[in-house]
């Protein structure tokens, strides 16, 4: 390699691209067209001398100029001068020249050494590894090869490397299918096989990923278009091998499923490595007695390895030691399950268990399965789950299991697995489940037991446990609280636990043991942690932040973190994260009905007010952040309890989706009582949450709980701000009936009260709405009042919004310069306000009417400026909508392949954001760049599956793509 003078100086040399000569991160002059095509010979020909006639031959063919030589021996010269105090690699040698660049100096020697290497990573079983080199290699290429470069040498040097980064990319392709990549392929193929119609092998690779996607219409389409052209282009039918698998894939051939290797990955974005989880909690060190339970369950786990999969269930009053003794068994057996253990407590005992979906969320993201591969429902997660399973020998442990319907879908499914459940009740309806009745220790174990944990014995022991009902829980509480208090003895604890007045009696009561024991530890608190502790169980969410707690318990932060920490220390809290605490779910419940037996009715009104002022007013925070020039603080109920401040877009965006679960859970528990009014505001200054596509389900669910409520309460500014968010989401998702329910629910409302934020917001939803359902005339007098409402009250966020939703509604009637001009009022008012996310709605609105003016670039422009602040913001809804949106223009501009990866890009994003809408229309979209690039079969599946979803939704769109089929066929 040829070196500088100093670090950073190394020479390089590219022509997977432009031909160019690069010193460190500085490219030198490489001089013209001509010059250039000499230093690619020489760089070609790998430091072998060309001859003068051979160099002559190649740069002019065979009508050479008369001074060729003479201008050889110049460029030449010029090309020393660039290289600087390197000059000395170019040489002269028997009246011709070499360049003596070192190894590794070129591009192309590095894109060979990482495929050489990528298929020997392939040829010993590592995939993924292949797959990244040649990923690596592939990204040397960076446009055309020796783009520009003239002569006849180059041109076949041209066709040749061309051809080798398309057999590359085959290879990288089949290696994406091979690591379960298949659904992220999609739309690379879509592309490359309208760019390549005749390379049968992409044809071949894009019916595969299609299949393995579940898109097996859409496989049997892309053949019968490929043998249609083949026909008429080449006189030809398929070959062999795509014939083969086109019969494969009429009878649903087993082999065509991912690999068992691909299936552990079928989940995984780009660049994830495959994750061996290793959920398990701590083993339990002094662990005691239940030895025939716990042999029994190892016997029957460790025979899992070649077995259909094994289930264990493990069943007992609370507080009787399940899930000790299903962590200890389980720490048992790890041996027998080398790939990894998951684990979930599943909340069973509680008010709330966990939703199936959420927990195989969980799961598929343990096993390395990125957000934007996740799917929604519980169904296609399970199968999703099962399928990552395949091939794998992993223990499930389920802990606290509410029945058998909440745990079947969580069960592996496949040979080599197993899972161990934990719960109060007793699976008999869990078909070959090994069914374990767990009941109280015997008295010698508990002893033992006790002994262990407090490290002493005493002949006052036996009087401890038999207080504690031989119940595992109730006697490792007690024993450990004696070893954190080394200034008691054991006969203290026995005085103490004999007392009746100190919960003795409680401690026997058959199922309510384990309250007993929650009692004694409850007891023991300082009346500021007793109050905390009483407090912190009124609240329904999953976790609570230490400022949410704080609010909720009247206190300063620092204070709230100090009392918080000894209850961590007390064992009745859970230190979750950074400033983040959750109790138990039976924790909960027995500091819940604390609260309800020792707190004042008006005090934990007072706590739960705080808590839902604390959401509203950050939660309010963050929307003017996004919407800069809505007064909406000034319209919401008061709050009394202040809210955070955000330093930044992005901090105000992570807090909001972070606390999504706990915000809209404390809005559901204010649907009765005071706080009405207060959860509804919540609602409507939290709608990102629905729109973005991230918690769409939840937000409707409690938005429809409070409308109820609402309604019970006769309060129309309450019920009315709710269906105002929803008449908006119902229209994103396509659900045009819904929408109109909630719109036409808004607007009477709106008449029954003074609401100005109602009043203005019940207009411009059903202007969009009667703009959708193209009722024009009607639409234009809704959002011309709309305008007058906003602009009455000060709205400039939403004035702007109403002037994007009338650029929209005159292109829907033709009227394209007025919408351009209305376009640019509303982005040139979003950017006086210093709006950010909503100036990417601005900018997409702009986009929409450049296009339909025939500027399309200007229109593009626009839109990949979108694209990356919907990223950045996790709006994947609008992500997807973007990309369906760019592909409509590249198809209106004539370039159908382009358009074909942009509608698989929609079609990818909208993944999980619960968006058929916006899926049925990049299938249209994709569906007409299919047919442009001679793809009718597959465009006709696209548009068939376009069709069932709106006719589903009850579109405006249906009568569309019911014409389009009809030309089709």
């Amino acid at each position: 390699m040829a070196e500088g003078v100093g670090d950073g100086r190394r020479l390089r040399f590219t022509v997977l691209g432009p031909v160019g000569l690069w010193r460190g991160g500085e490219r030198l002059d490489a001089g013209s067209p001509q010059q250039r095509a000499l230093l690619a010979v020489l760089l070609l020909r790998g430091g072998r001398v060309a001859s003068a006639p051979e160099l002559v031959d190649a740069l002019w063919g065979e009508d050479p100029p008369a001074t060729a030589v003479a201008a050889l021996r110049t460029y030449a010269f010029r090309l020393r001068k660039a290289l600087g105090p390197d000059a000395g690699i170019l040489v002269s040698e028997s009246r011709g020249y070499a360049l003596l660049a070192g190894a590794g100096s070129l591009d192309l020697d590095v894109a060979e050494r990482l495929a050489a290497e990528a298929e020997q990573a392939r040829s010993s079983g590592q995939a993924d590894r292949a797959r990244a080199l040649l990923s690596q290699a592939l990204g040397l290429w960076t446009g055309e090869t020796m783009a520009g470069v003239p002569g006849p040498y180059c041109a076949v040097q041209r066709t040749r490397l061309e051809e080798r980064y398309l057999t590359l990319l085959e290879t990288r392709l089949g290696l994406d299918l091979e690591t379960g990549h298949h659904a992220e392929a999609v739309a690379e193929l879509t592309t490359l096989v309208a760019a390549h119609p005749l390379r049968e092998r992409l044809r071949e690779l894009l019916m595969l990923a299609l299949y393995r996607s579940g898109r097996q219409a859409e496989a049997l389409a892309a053949y019968a278009d490929t043998r249609r052209l083949l026909a008429d282009e080449l006189g030809t039918d398929p070959g062999a091998e795509l014939a083969a698998l086109h019969q494969k894939i009429l009878r649903a051939d087993p082999g065509l499923a991912a690999p068992r290797s691909a299936a552990r990955e079928a989940a995984h974005g780009p660049g994830v490595i495959s994750v061996r989880p290793a959920q398990l909690p701590a083993d339990i060190r002094d662990f005691t007695g239940q030895s025939f339970a716990a042999k029994e369950l190892r016997e029957q786990l460790a025979a899992a390895e070649g077995r259909p999969m094994v289930v264990a269930a493990i069943s007992g009053i609370g507080g009787v030691g399940k899930t000790a003794l299903a962590i200890h068994v389980a720490h048992g057996v790890r041996p027998h399950f080398p790939d990894g253990q998951l684990y979930v407590d599943l909340q069973g005992a509680g008010p709330g268990p966990a939703d199936p979906e959420a927990v195989l969320g969980a799961f598929l993201r343990a096993l390395g399965t990125p957000d934007a591969a996740m799917p929604r429902g519980v169904t296609e997660r399970a199968a999703l789950y099962r399928s990552a399973l395949d091939g794998r020998r992993v223990l499930v442990l389920l802990d606290n299991a509410r029945d058998a319907a909440q745990v079947r879908p969580l069960l592996p499914g496949t040979r080599g697995c197993a899972a161990l459940i934990s719960s109060r009740t007793r699976m008999t309806g869990l078909e070959g489940a090994h069914l374990v009745d767990l009941d109280v220790m015997d008295p010698q174990e508990a002893l033992a037991l006790f002994s262990r944990i407090a490290g002493v014995e005493h002949e006052a022991a036996p009087d401890v446990v038999a207080a504690c009902g031989h119940l595992p829980l109730a006697i490792r509480i007690a024993a450990s609280r004696l070893a954190a208090r080394r200034a008691w003895s054991v006969a203290d604890l026995a005085r103490k636990l004999a007392d009746e007045r100190n919960r003795l009696r409680e401690l026997r009561a058959g199922d309510l043991a384990i309250t007993a024991t929650f009692e004694w530890g409850y007891g023991q608190l300082s009346p500021r942690q007793a109050r905390a502790f009483r407090l912190l169980g009124l609240p329904c969410g999953p976790d609570i932040s230490l400022p949410a707690a704080a609010a909720l318990l009247g206190l300063a932060p620092a204070e709230a973190a100090e009392l918080l920490e000894s209850l961590v220390d007390a064992s009745l809290l859970e230190s979750a994260a950074s400033d983040r605490y959750r109790c138990h779910d039976l924790v909960r419940l027995y500091a819940r009905s604390c609260a309800e037996r020792d707190e004042d009715p008006a005090q934990r009104e007072a706590a739960l007010s705080r808590l839902l002022d604390f959401y509203l007013a950050s939660t309010a925070q963050v929307y003017v952040i996004e919407r800069p020039g809505d007064p909406v603080l000034d319209h919401l109920e008061p709050t009394q309890w202040p809210g955070l401040v955000f330093d930044s877009n992005d901090a105000a965006l992570n807090w909001l989706f972070t606390e999504a679960r706990n915000l809209l859970a404390c809005a559901r528990a204010a649907a009765h009582g005071p706080g009405l009014r207060r959860a509804a505001d919540l609602l409507l200054v939290a709608k990102d949450l629905a729109e973005s596509g991230a918690d769409d389900r939840q937000y409707v669910e409690v938005n429809a709980h409070l409308v109820a409520a609402a309604q019970r309460a006769d309060d129309p500014r309450a019920e009315g701000r709710l269906h105002c968010p929803m008449a908006h989401l119902h229209l994103l998702a396509g659900r045009i009936k819904e929408a109109e329910q909630s719109a036409q629910a808004a607007l009477a409302l709106q008449l029954r009260c003074t609401d100005p934020v109602l009043s203005a917001h019940a207009l411009n939803e059903s202007g969009i709405l009667a703009s959708v359902q193209r009722r024009h005339e009607e639409a234009e007098a809704y959002l011309t009042q709309a305008l007058d409402a906003f602009r009455h009250y000060g709205n400039r966020n939403s004035t702007a919004s109403v002037l994007a939703n009338l650029s929209r509604l005159y292109l829907d009637v033709g009227r394209v310069q007025e919408a351009v001009s209305l376009a640019e009022q509303a982005l040139a008012m979003y950017q006086a306000i210093g709006a950010t996310l909503r100036l990417a709605s601005g900018k997409y609105n702009l986009a929409l009417a450049l296009a339909q003016a025939d500027r399309r670039e200007d229109a593009l422009e626009q839109l990949d400026q979108v694209l990356h602040i919907f990223r950045h913001s996790r709006y994947r809804r609008w992500e997807a909508m973007t990309y369906w949106r760019m592909a409509e223009i590249h198809l209106a501009a004539g370039r159908p392949t382009q358009a074909a990866g942009l509608a698989e890009q929609a079609l990818a994003t909208s993944r999980g954001t619960g968006s058929t809408w916006v899926r049925a229309n990049a299938l249209v979209v994709l569906g007409r760049a299919l047919r442009r690039t001679r793809h009718a079969d597959r465009a006709r599946a696209c548009w068939e599956e376009a069709l069932a979803i709106h006719e589903q939704l009850d579109s405006p769109e249906v009568a569309d793509v019911r014409a389009l089929l009809a030309r089709a066929r």
